[in-house]
């Protein structure tokens, strides 16, 4: 579980790592569901308040040099922020603009309580739909 953990911070960073996969294979294993969307759900969220304080940091030109965000992606990010306002949390986990998002909330200040719980709320979600999906397949091809 230790390495799901890892595996679900690091691709809530601007690392590019998929921890699907490794869900996917650890439910395959026998590994008990709710144990795995928690652990899972766990890791991301705190990878997610991680890249979140770093843009609380407020320094765009880490952004722009290590973070390999763009100040245009920033600019987009902000105009979903005035329009959506915290609950832009809940889609830190969408491939590419998910870690803008989670940066970009960290920048504006964005509460960091409701930060974090609609951040868990969308990632535990995500993992949900990974594993219901994950099923659905194996159901189709066995």
């Amino acid at each position: 579980m230790l390495t799901l953990f890892l595996s679900s911070f690091l691709a809530a960073t601007f690392i590019p790592f998929s921890s699907e996969a490794h869900l996917a294979f650890l439910k395959n294993q026998g590994e008990a569901l709710p144990l795995l969307v928690l652990v899972a759900t766990l890791g991301n969220t705190l990878g997610g308040m991680f890249t979140y304080s770093l843009g609380r940091a407020g320094k765009l030109e880490w952004s722009m040099r290590f973070l390999r965000i763009k100040k245009e992606q920033i600019e987009k990010a902000k105009i979903s922020l005035n329009r959506y306002g915290v609950l832009l949390a809940f889609l830190c986990w969408l491939p590419i603009v998910g870690d803008v998002f989670a940066f970009v909330l960290g920048l504006t200040r964005a509460p960091a309580l409701l930060t974090l719980i609609f951040m868990a709320l969308g990632k535990a979600l995500r993992y949900i739909a990974v594993i219901y999906f994950f099923e659905e397949l194996i159901r189709i091809f066995s």
